[in-house]
């Protein structure tokens, strides 16, 4: 058993290689021990469209039943779908089969223990779990359900979109298409649709909207369409992508930027959450349109807890993914975020491009990764943090963010990869890239120490 399949979000690994039918059985099986110590009875169970989910999620499902659960099997489905059925079907959490935005030879594990995604020590509980070999026992079932329809149906009717709107949707050959065109059609939207058809094998690009190049087939058709939006969702829709009518890429922090203006339009004082690698021209902005900013740490699920804990109605990643709690349940569904964007242009009859017009203009880096070990990456970040608290003030809530009067700078390790995140912003490039000698050259120092 490779334990680096158990990361701090979820657990993932290699087709073949990290996982096969035994280990997730075993996966399976510790997945119920924790929900039956938990009181779970009914769990929900669902699958994105890679070529290995249908038997991984037949693997893990019997490991479930063999754990004593009862198991709703949901098929394939969105990843905000799995969620979206513990709360219409009342079960007591689900897992979900998928390997999100990684490439072809990956697939993974999303699990909830009641409506909520697990991480960290609950991960690592299950890896205990497993290597004891100490499980739960019983005999469960497995039954079919269908919430389909019922996903629909509540999006459809949550939000409201005049008919007219022109969108261009690219599915990435991952299951946002399948269960988005539907819905978009119904709501009246003239759709031009790119690689909706699910192929787990991706053979037009990784379904990853954060990646430049990803995007650049959906860039070129709204350019040609004339369409008022483009619109990619991830593999398994949880992350969003959107191209302007200008053909301009709204980053994650644009978007969370956008949708709060129109929250706190009508909720005042609202609370709302961004990450540390978001822009300050969010943190900025919701100051100024009477919300209440909050800066924390990268990760969904540790962006959940946080919502939960400050009772926020909105929150956001660079990454894409988008939790409302306003009119919504507080998970990531790039599906329901769509549609609040295309709300937003029907309602207020202005073009996307314009919306935004009136932030100011600042210069910033895209994420940069540097390779750092796993076992050294922490201890980079406490140096760095160590190193500039003695002249600087710094934010410490996820790696360390440095604000200048005029721009920041940030060094975080990554919970999922062997890799430290650095992003810059600045009022001018001048000094963008002040910024970033002083910060880079002290972390090149204590790397090279």
């Amino acid at each position: 058993m490779n334990p680096e399949v158990f990361r701090e979000y979820d657990v993932r690994g290699l087709v073949g290689r990290d996982l096969n039918p035994d280990f997730i059985y075993g996966l399976g099986r510790a997945i119920a021990t924790l929900a039956r110590e938990r009181g779970a009875k009914v769990m929900t169970a669902g699958r994105d469209c890679r070529l290995s989910s249908a038997d991984y999620q037949a693997a893990v499902v019997r490991g479930l039943i063999d754990g004593g659960l009862t198991l709703l099997d949901i098929g394939l489905c969105a990843t905000p779908m799995l969620y979206f059925s513990i709360r219409h079907l009342g079960t007591d959490g689900g897992v979900m089969v998928t390997g999100s935005h990684n490439p072809p030879d990956f697939n993974g594990f999303k699990i909830c223990v009641g409506p909520d995604t697990i991480f960290g020590i609950d991960i690592q509980r299950l890896r205990t779990l497993m290597e004891g070999g100490r499980y739960a026992a019983g005999a469960g079932r497995a039954e079919t359900a269908d919430i389909r329809q019922a996903y629909e149906d509540h999006l459809f009717g949550n939000v409201e979109i005049a008919p007219g709107l022109s969108v261009v949707v690219d599915g990435g050959n991952g299951v946002g298409g399948l269960f988005a065109l539907p819905l978009l059609r119904r709501l009246g939207c003239r759709i031009e649709d790119i690689y909706c058809d699910p192929d787990g094998r991706f053979p037009n690009h990784f379904p990853d909207p954060t990646v430049l190049e990803n995007l650049q087939e959906l860039i070129a058709r709204v350019n040609a369409s004339g369409a008022d939006a483009g619109i990619a969702y991830d593999g398994d829709a949880d992350r969003l992508g959107v191209i302007t009518d200008q053909g301009k890429i709204l980053w994650g922090d644009e978007l969370l930027l956008l949708f709060s203006r129109f929250i706190l339009d009508k909720n005042p004082g609202a609370a709302i959450i961004g990450e540390v690698k978001c822009s300050q021209k969010l943190y900025d902005d919701i100051e100024r349109h009477g919300g209440r900013p909050i800066m924390w740490k990268a990760g969904h699920s540790l962006i959940k807890e946080k919502m939960k804990e400050e009772n926020a109605l909105l929150a956001g990643e660079m990454s894409g993914h988008l939790f409302f709690a306003d009119r919504y349940f507080g998970f990531d569904d790039a599906i329901y975020a769509s549609l609040r964007l295309l709300e937003i242009l029907s309602k207020t009859g202005r073009r996307l491009s314009d919306l935004l017009a009136d932030v100011p203009k600042t210069f910033v880096t895209p994420e940069i990764r540097i390779d750092c070990p796993d076992d050294r990456k922490f201890q980079v970040v406490e140096a760095v943090k160590k190193r500039f608290r003695k002249d600087y003030p710094i934010i410490d809530v996820d790696g360390v963010r440095i604000p200048f009067a005029d721009g920041w700078g940030l060094i975080r390790a990554s919970n999922t990869q062997p890799v430290l995140v650095l992003r810059f912003e600045a009022e001018t490039e001048a000094r963008l890239a002040a910024i970033r000698q002083l910060i880079e050259g002290t972390l090149q120092e204590i790397m090279s120490a």
